[in-house]
């Protein structure tokens, strides 16, 4: 019985130590606060603001609700031990067991800790060098993530897209709506490679195509990064794209420049002026924070992260289907010999490997 004591202390010990470091207590009273608010008789005058309430309610909750109960459990069955009761060890060692592997899980989840790890993601997909077949591997990548969306039960919207004249996309920014969406996407940015024998020429010969994936995390209301007006420049201009004679026909489409960074951000999809300069103000907010977390500074005037070309020597997976079949991420290390099935959104192994791999 005193060997088994000793591991229940020496895991409630680590227990404790994650409990305090995580700030769970924390979160736990803000968690109780937000109920609170929510047993307002006011609460669903604002149902824009309520909504936004259950959300991070629900997001908290999912978030400490696993620490809160392990805690309980391991003192409940420390106490239990300490009866020193020797027909209970059977009991105590297969609970001891359990805890042990929720420990193991929930610290799995703390990849996912990073400040907007929990949020939604926006992507944008270029394409690079490679012509009319960039464009399509553009279009492939877009299908992929998409796929990936659904087979894991998220949203997805697209925000922004620019069609090829031949065929594919010149560029598609698109919202993947879930929790962790961005926690599992984020490694995903980069350039990504592919070769294969052109459809697009009349020799079929093989051809190398480039595309470049930026993904940051949906700014949430309650999070915090004020834009200062003065950094912005803002046109507005006939949109080119689909929808509609009225998106066509009127100044809708919105550019907003970001002086100090020289970040661009057009939208053109929805109907109304003010509908796509909201949108693009919500992604620049974004990818402001981004490179702000990623850098790690303070100030906007030194917000810009690395612009890789999307070109030889600069991509972060290869893909290949030609002269022979792999798909290898050259920052994990990880291969796979079924491109088709990664193709139709099969990611996850893919992801996994840079979770472990990749640090903020």
């Amino acid at each position: 019985m005193e060997e088994l004591k000793q591991k229940l202390r020496l895991l409630q010990q680590e227990v404790n130590k994650l409990y305090l470091s995580l700030n769970i207590s924390h979160q736990e009273q803000e968690y109780h606060n937000l109920l609170k608010v929510q047993d307002k008789e006011s609460f669903w005058k604002d149902s824009q603001k309520a909504q936004e309430i259950i959300k991070k309610a629900v997001s908290l909750k999912n978030r400490i609700e696993g620490w809160v109960e392990l805690k309980q459990e391991l003192d409940e069955l420390l106490a239990i031990s300490e009866l020193n009761d020797k027909t209970l060890i059977e009991e105590i060692q297969d609970r001891y067991n359990v805890l042990n592997q929720n420990l193991s899980k929930l610290k799995e989840l703390l990849k996912f800790s990073g400040e907007f790890d929990s949020n939604d993601a926006i992507i944008s997909i270029y394409a690079g060098a490679g012509g009319t077949d960039a464009q399509d591997w553009t279009q492939i990548l877009f299908r992929m993530y998409v796929r990936w969306a659904e087979k894991h039960s998220y949203e997805f919207k697209v925000l922004e897209e620019n069609i090829g004249e031949e065929a594919g996309l010149k560029s598609v920014t698109f919202e993947i709506i879930g929790e962790y969406a961005f926690a599992r996407l984020k490694n995903e940015k980069g350039v990504h490679r592919l070769v294969r024998l052109s459809p697009f020429n009349a020799d079929n010969l093989r051809q190398t195509s480039f595309a470049k994936v930026e993904v940051i995390p949906k700014l949430n209301p309650e999070d915090d990064f004020d834009l200062d007006e003065k950094d912005l420049k803002i046109d507005v201009f006939r949109s080119g794209g689909h929808g509609g004679q009225s998106v066509n026909t009127t100044d809708s489409a919105v550019r907003i420049t970001h002086l100090p960074t020289n970040i661009v951000v057009t939208i053109q999809n929805e109907r109304s002026q003010l509908q796509n300069k909201e949108l693009a103000l919500t992604i620049l907010r974004s990818k402001l924070a981004e490179i702000k977390l990623e850098q790690h500074v303070q100030k906007i005037t030194e917000l810009k992260g690395p612009n890789l070309s999307a070109e030889w020597g600069n991509q972060i997976r290869s893909y290949v289907l030609h002269p022979y079949k792999q798909v290898k991420d050259q920052r994990s290390g990880y291969v796979s010999k079924d491109p088709s099935s990664i193709l139709d959104g099969n990611i996850d192994d893919l992801i996994d490997s840079n979770i472990g791999h990749l640090r903020d």
